[in-house]
């Protein structure tokens, strides 16, 4: 077999770990809770340690790989993923476990980073877009399974198995990788932009910890307070460093295009929405419905399958419709799914769910495709490897301050429901229905900002999709771009 195919295989593998540690961990987490005697603060730790640092180093890692050797970074974000992976299964306490997922999102940063640039590397011409076709069937399959693998494994030998699973894989792709894939690198790479790194992942952190503790500690408190304040400054920081950077982490340029920032917006809401409700969906399935994690993963099947089935389907229809009408719908449909939602009460079954599920399903497999289309498609060529991994972040950031923010209005409304003497299941089910409400509503923005921001005109000319009618000749002076749908 030829080279190309091999680190097409070593990409695609260790891909699919990344991204099966990201939704197969949500359906272990009460078996997590129990072993551990973990909090509520601590389950959201889980995901939004290993979030929070996959977003903070995926540009970074990025940029290192064009300096470094994108061979060497992926191979070093196998060894990380690999080894923490081991400590995650050997944890005995939630501060060892959402350290060592912290550092498996260093891991899968530097892999995530570097994925695409050596698919690119080896494949050329037609051979490169089926290369990135297989990568994306596997992403899609990741994305599917992933709470079906995660309740068969916690089910039938224990949590840490999720964990103790990926040290097996990960050595055979780092044994593959150094054996069969190429180097490559950027020669007029720059330096690394460390300002930048420093200010978003410390922004980063202090908002989600903020958001995480505000409930026990209080909102008013000195500590809540300065930990906002200081996410506000350095989020400021870190605008004012990147714009006077000569290479910057994230090129604030990019936003002059309104598809750009729509794109971004996009992610940002898709994942603060229907990806971080899962958490708490998973909790209500488990605790309050009282399936086991394989009963539980099976009931969310009408949601992933049909993602992963709507998806090709979107695919070919982004090149014959406009593309933020594919971004906007699918988005509609992630908001009604979420709302449906609210119908559950304290008797209901898990039925009441799939009109909701169906709804997501469809959303999600809708803008996934598109999403990927528009990140990459409204910049010029030299700069979609900065698009592509500014889009991932937005994805990342949404998940982490999306888990943190409605886990604090859902641990007060728990809070206030019990003290209004609610039984447990009807105070749970009643601060349920308010994050599913906000999560449609937060949906529903990024379906406005879809439609109004994801311009055909900023599209570049190879990613065009269906053709609208023409627009009036740009005046002069002005740069002339391609009308597109």
């Amino acid at each position: 077999m030829e080279r190309k195919w091999w680190t097409l295989i070593a990409v695609c593998v260790a891909i699919f770990m990344l991204l099966l540690d990201i939704t197969v961990v949500n359906v272990a987490l009460p078996s997590i809770q129990r072993s551990l005697h973990s909090s509520f603060q601590d389950l959201q730790w889980v995901v939004d340690a290993y979030s929070l640092t996959l977003a903070a180093f995926l540009l970074t890692g990025g940029a290192l790989a064009d300096l470094l050797g994108r061979r060497l970074l992926f191979t070093i974000g196998l060894v990380v993923f690999t080894a923490s992976s081991a400590v995650c299964g050997l944890s005995s306490t939630p501060l060892m476990l959402n350290l060592a997922r912290g550092a498996q999102g260093v891991g899968g940063a530097l892999m995530f980073a570097t994925s695409l640039a050596l698919i690119a590397h080896a494949f050329h011409g037609r051979e490169r877009g089926t290369a990135f076709g297989v990568f994306g069937a596997v992403t899609g399959i990741a994305v599917a399974v992933g709470p079906l693998i995660g309740g068969v494994i916690t089910s039938a030998v224990g949590w840490e198995w999720i964990f103790f699973v990926n040290v097996p894989i990960g050595i055979a792709a780092v044994a593959l990788t150094l054996v069969r894939v190429q180097e490559s690198r950027d020669p007029h790479a720059g330096g690394v932009d460390w300002i930048g790194l420093v200010t978003f992942s410390g922004a980063l952190f202090l908002l989600v910890f903020a958001l995480v503790r505000g409930n026990d500690s209080g909102w008013g408190s000195t500590g809540i307070v300065a930990m906002l304040a200081g996410a506000g400054v350095l989020l400021v920081s870190f605008f004012i460093a990147e714009l006077r950077q000569e290479r910057p982490m994230l090129d604030l340029s990019l936003f002059r295009r309104p598809a750009f920032a729509g794109a971004s917006a996009v992610a940002f809401t898709l994942s603060a929405s229907a990806f971080a409700i899962f958490l708490y969906l998973t909790l209500y399935i488990q605790q309050i419905l009282d399936y086991s994690p394989l009963q539980a993963g099976l009931r969310f099947l009408p949601t992933t399958l049909l993602m992963f089935a709507v998806a090709p389907f979107a695919g070919r229809l982004s090149t014959r419709v406009p593309i933020r009408l594919l971004l906007g719908v699918g988005l509609l449909f992630v908001g009604a799914g979420l709302f449906a939602m609210t119908a559950v009460t304290a008797t209901s079954s898990w039925t009441a769910l799939i009109p909701g599920f169906v709804l997501q399903g469809i959303g999600v497999g809708l803008v996934n495709p598109a999403l990927a289309s528009a990140a990459i498609g409204v910049v010029p060529h030299n700069r979609s490897g900065m698009a592509s991994g500014a889009n991932s972040t937005f994805r990342q950031v949404g998940i982490a301050t999306g888990i943190a923010a409605l886990g604090a209005i859902f641990q007060h409304d728990i809070s206030s429901g019990l003290t209004l003497h609610h039984s447990y299941r009807v105070a749970f089910v009643d601060a349920l229905d308010t994050i599913f409400t906000i999560s449609a509503a937060v949906a529903f923005v990024g379906a406005l900002l879809a439609f109004a921001l994801v311009r055909s005109k900023d599209f570049v000319a190879s990613y065009a999709p269906a053709a609208e009618p023409p627009e009036p000749p740009p005046s002069v002076g002005e740069p002339q771009r391609v009308p597109v749908g």
